[in-house]
């Protein structure tokens, strides 16, 4: 029986990205915080109330703004530079290659509302790419943010090691996977579940490690065991967990809220072939455009919901069966 409890935050998770870059920078007078008009719509307002000399509202000027970021990283401080996704990762991307990427500079950036979490904001706004587009740039560390305990653990390890980071990030409450004081490690995947002889191995990120806890309770009273990892970092990837997953289980379901081409799926399917083919389904987008609605009626559209998840592990157990008989 799968004991594992699933309950919605309180908190808005801007709210406590917000909290942590108070508190980072309270611990040092180095952190700035840069932003592309959307102080508002992350909530660092309070941020910039009580650090206006530290803060850099840049307007809708997403590259000059990354310009910016990386001249301060020159001059020694931790710049924090935010954006909505899409405009983090497409907008700006030469300055983020060229400017941050090749001169080796100091950046922790901030994409905010992926996928479908933009919901109202629509299509223009919902970036199923940003994360595939930043597992191109070299040295690049790309995470996504589970739940407000990973958050607050992912931003103090932001500001403590130097390089270009990309951070995934829901502005509003999340599932909570994760109890107080979780600590987690990068390029190391969270075994969130692992059922004694375990048929397939999921592995998701971000909302969709949520959706497949909900996912396993159904396949275990199904008789159908899995596990399930937590793929917070897409780069550097967890390789080996992949293998072990591939040897150990024989099949693999990802699922992430993102396009299956560039993301996490394509991560995990490079790594399969390279250490342990085995089968694959792959819950995310699949080359589609975002468009308006709720974030529970396009997870239906998109086919990201525990629903799904269910009937890809069905799918990839069978398809595991017929080749073992073969």
């Amino acid at each position: 029986m799968i004991e594992r409890t699933l309950e919605n935050e309180r908190q808005e998770m801007r709210q406590a990205f917000c909290q942590c870059l108070l508190d980072l920078a309270a611990d040092d007078e180095r952190l700035i915080l840069l932003d592309a008009d959307l102080m508002s719509a992350i909530g660092t307002k309070p941020f910039q109330e009580a650090h206006p000399e530290r803060t850099v509202d840049c307007g809708i000027q997403e590259a000059n703004m990354i310009g910016t970021a990386v001249g301060l990283s020159m001059t020694g401080k931790i710049p924090f530079a935010h954006t909505f996704a899409p405009f983090m990762s497409r907008r700006a991307m030469d300055q983020i290659f060229i400017s941050g990427g090749y001169s080796k500079a100091n950046v922790k950036l901030v994409g905010s509302d992926p996928g479908i979490t933009a919901m109202t904001n629509g299509g223009t706004h919902m970036s199923f790419e940003d994360m595939g587009i930043m597992r191109n740039v070299p040295s690049m560390t790309v995470l996504e943010a589970t739940d407000i305990t990973m958050l607050k653990w992912m931003m103090s390890w932001l500001a403590q090691n130097y390089g270009m980071q990309y951070m995934r990030l829901v502005r509003k409450p999340c599932v909570k996977v994760y109890q107080e004081g979780t600590h987690f490690q990068i390029g190391k995947a969270v075994q969130v579940i692992n059922q004694s002889g375990a048929e397939a191995t999921i592995i998701a990120s971000g909302i969709c490690v949520a959706e497949s806890i909900k996912a396993a309770r159904t396949l275990d009273d199904e008789g159908i065991p899995v596990r399930v990892l937590d793929m917070f970092t897409w780069k550097p990837l967890d390789n080996q967990a992949v293998a072990d997953a591939a040897r150990q289980t024989g099949a693999i379901v990802t699922a992430e809220n993102h396009n299956v081409n560039t993301g996490l799926g394509a991560a995990v399917s490079e790594a399969a072939a390279g250490s342990c083919p085995v089968p694959i389904e792959f819950i995310g987008v699949h080359d589609r455009f975002g468009q308006v609605g709720d974030q529970n009626y396009l997870a239906q559209e998109y086919g990201l919901t525990a629903k799904d998840i269910v009937r890809a592990v069905r799918k990839v157990v069978d398809r595991k069966h017929q080749y073992l008989q073969r």
